[in-house]
């Protein structure tokens, strides 16, 4: 079946059609949640349109994972939810109907051989997200589910207080008892996701809550951010704090990290960022964050560690003393902070000093300014607020037969897998229960 169907194939299919709805389930979007909405309500002999305003399905799902596609996490489904601190514990009911090892065997069964990588992350053998946009896309050719590329719409129509189907630009009407909006939030905007289904969701009465990038690189104005001082650094297994005012953790993170031109990036700050966007909001001032070099050394085991190397090196200079503790450009860094000459001998330094430099090493405070915007963010905070949505079947409390799924939902998780798990779960359920309400509209209209 052709991506690139002319929209008049629908007036063929209806001619054929002996009832009043062109289609049973309309998805909007072809991203992952769409994919997979798609393809769950076709498995229901449902007849359904897939739209999809750009040229290709899939964009998102094929730049996932630095492009082998992370399709999602193997740990125990409470280490899942844990891992999606925005609104992750909505996604329980869901869950107990389709999780991450039902996303395991539906692409095991579609023929993707897979592989588990750190923390339970899962790719496919091949290592190319295009396997999976692929496989997936066959099996919406299997369904024999219709596709408009490149076709935008203009709204979701609703009549008589629920679903009647869809409107496209060119004003074409095409009504269906079930409508899935799964365009995705506003991140990476160059997949499509420009945040389209917002108005959709809000003419339905339904309430946007604050949008915000996560996932994303944090900024700072700290003058040795500017001055680009620690510039590419990067540093493995450090643990990065975002505090509140009271100087307490709000959340730790222990990763790698790495500092840049504007302020940190890397796997520890990206799943800062969205803490870091809460505090600013509570703060209305830059946030101060927490560097812990040596998250597995006591401030007394590090002593002792630094102290050992002094001593077996106290002819040398500070500097060339303590090789193996850091890089050099960051040891410099901190033993100027330390106000220690770096070129003074260790019977040189005074002990108070040698102190403070342990403590910067154990406690490194910084502040940050919040985040770079929605263009390098992996996710969307915010969306259509969770608490109007049905959890067991992803259909709309303010609209019968409108459903969503994906990020265009005020649900978001780290990076790891965890996103796409959310998307493909929502997707599958709001597939069924479209498919399910389609049965229940055609039921009726023949009793």
């Amino acid at each position: 079946m052709s991506n690139d169907r002319e929209i008049d194939i629908l007036n063929k299919r209806k001619q054929k059609r002996s009832y009043d709805m062109d289609y049973d389930v309309i998805v909007i979007g072809g991203g992952p949640s769409g994919l997979m909405a798609a393809i769950s309500a076709a498995s229901h002999n449902k007849k359904v349109l897939l739209v999809e305003k750009g040229p290709k399905l899939g964009r998102k799902l094929i730049l996932s994972g630095g492009g082998r596609c992370n399709v999602t996490n193997r740990l125990p489904v409470e280490e899942i939810i844990r891992h999606i601190p925005g609104n992750g514990r909505f996604l329980y009911s869901a869950f107990h109907d389709f999780d991450n090892e039902s996303i395991i065997a539906f692409f095991e069964g579609l023929g993707v051989a897979l592989k588990e990588e750190d923390h339970g992350r899962m790719f496919p053998v091949s290592n190319s997200a295009r396997s999976v946009a692929e496989a997936m896309i066959t099996q919406l050719e299997k369904y024999q589910v219709d596709i408009f590329m490149k076709t935008k719409v203009a709204k979701v129509r609703y009549e008589a207080e629920k679903v009647a189907g869809i409107q496209l630009e060119d004003g074409k009407e095409i009504s269906a008892p079930a409508v899935i909006i799964a365009v995705g939030g506003k991140s990476v905007p160059r997949t499509g996701s420009t945040g389209d289904g917002y108005a959709w969701a809000k003419a339905a009465g339904h309430t946007i809550t604050e949008l915000y990038p996560t996932e994303v690189p944090i900024t700072s104005n700290e003058a040795f951010i500017k001055e680009r001082t620690l510039q590419g650094i990067s540093l493995q297994d450090v643990a990065l704090s975002v505090l509140n005012q009271r100087g307490k953790p709000v959340i730790t993170h222990q990763m790698d990290m790495i500092f840049t031109h504007f302020g940190v990036s890397g796997p520890a700050a990206l799943r800062c960022s969205m803490f870091v966007q809460r505090e600013m909001k509570k703060q209305k001032q830059a946030v101060p964050m927490k560097l812990d070099i040596f998250p597995e050394l006591s401030a007394e085991a590090l002593r002792q560690r630094v102290l050992k190397l002094l001593q077996e090196n106290e002819k040398k200079a500070i500097k060339n003393a303590l090789p193996n503790l850091l890089q050099e450009k960051l040891l410099l860094f901190m033993l100027e902070r330390a106000q220690i000459d770096p070129l003074a001998e260790y019977k040189q330094i005074s002990s108070k000093k040698i102190e403070k430099l342990i403590a910067l090493l154990k406690d490194f405070r910084f502040d940050v300014t919040g985040t770079l915007d929605f263009e390098k963010a992996f996710v969307t905070g915010g969306g259509v607020s969770v608490k109007e949505i049905h959890p067991r079947k992803m259909e709309s409390k303010k609209m019968p037969g409108l459903f969503f799924c994906g990020e265009i939902l005020d649900i978001n998780g780290y990076t790891g897998g965890y996103n796409i798990t959310c998307a493909l779960v929502t997707g599958h359920t709001a597939g069924k229960y479209a498919a399910e309400t389609a049965s229940s509209y055609w039921r009726a209209k023949n009793n």
